[in-house]
This record gives structure tokens, sequence and C-alpha cells, in this order.
């Protein structure tokens, strides 16, 4: 009677915990709802600012004559006979990149309209608040099992998610041009935690033997991470395909819908989402390629085997695999731009199967926690 006790205050406490944890799942889901309305106020008001755009390629256009004629660079004044010669510098030109064209970055979501941007900034904000509230649910999750809160699909779900926004607002502590991506991005989570609370949650529970491990904390973390990170990535390079086609279309004479030039026009040139993409992807790489070994060296505590090309593992390797040709296409010239930006979304959909499709499709020895 003295040991059940303490076991089922215990138990009272982890259920409490666990109910803590839900509630604020669902509450940061609803933050996440209105972030959701005010990036399409955002944009919606941004689509009427036809003179806050037109304002900002005029910027753009005094922005690039400055910048002309810094290139060109200062007269030279030269002695001659007695008197003085002025010479102005021979103007330098920079030629691109072929296959590249010179389209300065559109304004972004709010299109130059002050009451878009007013929008924009409490979207941001809500999204900030909704990211704690989800931290909060996914801490008060670890706290009632105990462990990592890593161990089952539902977990991994809106640990995956709080990573992606966290993501998403560092990038805009550090002053990245990537506030476009609040709506794609709040339109996913939101959908990634209603399937999180429908279809894959599972109620709290400790892991198996395997699973007992540090290796958990750090395998799984650096997989959440770059996962996030790729997420990211993918975004700006189906962004990048689509203000491609709208760049290519416009340079060849022809006239995209309203819809189109509404909302394409105001994001970053084609140029700036493939760079973007790039450097996103190349900087977890490596990440990745550690989180394969990480899970490698697990699997030999674990199992007594490094690689037993279990379905989890193979994916892994695909995934690796996929990723590592797309970084090669894109330092390659003649696979730059679209070809190297299908490969991408290639090796993002590879990552997606060996999350979705290996866990729940297929069986190994990672199928232990069920979904």
């Amino acid at each position: 009677m003295t040991l059940a006790a303490p076991i089922q205050l215990a138990s009272a406490t982890n259920e409490h915990l666990a109910h803590i944890s839900n509630t604020l799942i669902y509450s940061a889901m609803a933050v996440y709802t209105l972030a959701f309305f005010a990036y399409i106020a955002e944009w919606l008001f941004g689509s009427r600012s036809k003179v806050g755009r037109t304002a900002a390629a005029l910027t753009a256009e005094k922005n690039e004559k400055k910048a002309a004629a810094t290139a060109q660079g200062p007269a030279v004044t030269v002695k001659s006979a007695g008197g003085t010669a002025v010479l102005e510098r021979p103007k330098v030109v920079v030629r691109s990149a072929a296959g590249s064209r010179d389209v300065p970055d559109g304004p972004g979501a709010h299109g130059g309209d002050e009451q878009g941007d007013l929008y924009g900034r409490i979207a941001i904000s809500l999204t900030a608040l909704a990211f704690l509230v989800e931290l909060g649910g996914v801490v008060a999750r670890a706290a009632s099992v105990e462990r990592a809160p890593w161990g089952n699909m539902y977990e991994f779900n809106i640990t995956f998610s709080t990573v992606a926004v966290g993501v998403y607002l560092a990038l805009l502590a550090l002053k990245k041009n990537v506030r476009w991506l609040g709506l794609f991005l709040t339109t996913t989570v939101l959908l990634d935690l209603g399937l999180a609370v429908t279809v894959l949650y599972t109620a709290s529970d400790q892991l198996v033997p395997a699973l007992h491990s540090y290796w958990l904390y750090i395998h799984v973390s650096t997989a959440i991470l770059c996962g996030a990170v790729f997420y990211v990535g993918a975004v700006g390079t189906l962004l990048y395909l689509f203000k491609d086609s709208y760049e290519s279309k416009v340079a060849a004479g022809g006239k995209p819908g309203r819809f189109a030039t509404s909302v394409l026009e105001r994001l970053p040139a084609s140029a700036s989402l493939d760079k973007f993409s790039y450097r996103v992807n190349a900087a977890v790489f490596p990440l990745w390629t550690f989180t394969i070994i990480a899970g490698a060296i697990w699997a030999e505590s674990a199992w007594g085997r490094y690689w037993g090309w279990d379905p989890k593992e193979t994916w892994a390797f695909i995934t690796w695999v996929a990723y590592a040709c797309y970084l090669h296409a894109r330092s390659t010239a003649g696979w730059k731009g679209r070809k190297a930006a299908y490969i991408a979304l290639i090796a993002f959909a590879c990552w997606l199967f060996n999350y979705y499709g290996v866990n729940i499709f297929v069986g190994g020895k990672h199928s232990y926690a069920g979904v």
C-alpha cells in the first residue's frame, strides 16, 4: 500500500501533464489559425497596392542607376600642356551568369501597402506566440513520458512542426528575406498538427528497451532539425519553379493571369529563391550525413550491427544520395536552375516517404513504436 501510493501519484501527474500537453497543442493550432488569416490579409491588402509595387520598382531602378554610377567610377583628371583634361572612366560591364535574368526582388507579400505590412507584422507576432505555446506542449509531453518526446509519429510531428517554425523565426531574426514563407508555413503546420491529433495520436507510453539510449537525443533531434530545414528549402524550390516560369513568360512577351501576377510579382526573384534554397540545403546536408552516421552507431549498440539495410536505413541513404546529386547538379553549369530544382524536390519527397511511407506502410526494426 505504501509503494502503490507514490506510483499512483506519479501516474496521475503524468496523465495531468499529458492533458496539459494536448491542451497546449490545440491552443497552438488556434493561434496558428489566427496567424494564417493574418497572412491572408497581408497578401490581400498587398494585391491592392499597385501604387506601392510601382514605387518599389522605381526605387529598385534608382538603386540600379546608383550602383551603375558607382561601378563606372569617378572621373580622372589629367594634366596636359599647362592645362587639365577630365576623362571619364570607362564603364565597367559585369556580365550575369548565362541564362539568368537581372530581375529585382519583389516588394514582399504586403506589396508596399502600409495596412498589408501591419497585418504581416501581426501574423509574425501570432506565429511567434503559437510557436511558444506549441513548444510548451512538446515540453509538457516530454515531462509526461519522462523522456525525449520523439518515441512515435505523433511526438515526431508536433516536434517537427515546432522546429520548422523555429527555423523560420530564426531566419527572420537574422534579417533574412523570408517573410514570404509565412503563409505557406502556417498552412502546412496546421495540416501537420491536424494529422497528428486526429490520425497519428498515441497516448503517452514508455519506450521499448532498444530506444533507451542517449543516442535518441542525438540521432532523432538532428533528424528533426534536418527535416525542418529541408522543408524550408523545398518550399523555396517550389516557389522558384513558379517564379521562373512567370519571369520566362514575361520576358517572352506573354501576359500571365491577374492572380499569378498579383502573387508572383511580390516574391523574390527566381535567382534569389534558387540561391536561398541551395544555401539552405547545402548548409544542412552535412548534418544529415551526421544523422545517418549517428543512427548507424546507435544500431550497433542496440542490435549489434551498424547497417542492415532496414527500410528506414535504406531510405535515409536514398535521401542522402538524392540531396548529394542535387548539390552536385547545382554546382555543375549544365544542371543549374530548373533541372537541379526538380532533383531537390525529388530528394525532399524521399525524405517524406522515409518518414511517413516507411513508418506506416513498411515493416522493419524501426516499427517498434507503431505510429
